[in-house]
């Protein structure tokens, strides 16, 4: 099969800045790789993709984390009322909701992102990334879809969220941008794709 030029990871719809052509040359850093148990599928994933990618089983044990604090509330004024009233007790159930939202959350969207880290058991999530990733390079879209940043700026971004849900619990910290910098060699989906496109056309 002909080697094709392959599209860009993350297009950009920006022209580069001229105060930035300073940087043009410096030599690319990539990743750090940390040793995981499991292949890492993505070190800053987009903060959309770690939310798809959440497991039923994520989503009940954020439900539960989310339910605790205003049901303990509830039986602990059971047990001992605090007799302040509804008009007392009322800001202090919509205190305690949401600190189990927060909290809920937060469980959910670490559980699914150590599985793009490798942190945990993740083979669902590899085959979905690489049937993802193929199918977009079967129809020549940009694996990481479009940025309005410079090149130069999305790895500003990259190297400000990149593992941050390792201190998920300290700081909250999300990646909303998309890059081409997560810490995994692509070519992996092109020659997926090229496999395919072979079987398809030897009819295997």
């Amino acid at each position: 099969m002909a080697t094709q030029e392959r599209p860009p990871e993350v297009h950009h719809v920006r022209e580069s800045y001229p105060e930035l052509a300073a940087t043009t040359g410096r030599p690319y850093v990539p990743a750090r790789t940390l040793n995981t148990d499991y292949p890492l599928i993505d070190s800053d994933p987009h903060f959309r993709r770690v939310l798809a990618y959440a497991r039923p089983a994520d989503y009940t044990a954020s439900a539960l984390l989310a339910s605790f604090p205003p049901l303990a509330m509830l039986l602990m004024e059971r047990i001992s009322p605090s007799e302040v009233g509804r008009g007392g007790f009322a800001p202090i159930m919509r205190l305690s909701t949401s600190i189990g939202f927060v909290s809920g959350f937060l469980l959910l969207y670490s559980r699914s992102q150590n599985r793009f880290y490798g942190f945990s058991e993740n083979r669902r999530e590899i085959e979905r990334d690489m049937k993802e990733m193929t199918a977009r390079v079967r129809k020549g879209e940009p694996l990481y879809g479009v940025s309005g940043l410079t090149e130069y700026m999305q790895g500003v971004a990259s190297r400000q969220s990149r593992y941050s849900g390792v201190f998920l619990h300290v700081m909250p910290w999300f990646n909303f941008v998309n890059h081409g910098q997560h810490g995994v060699d692509t070519a992996k989906y092109y020659r997926n794709a090229e496999r395919e496109l072979e079987a398809e056309r030897t009819g295997a």
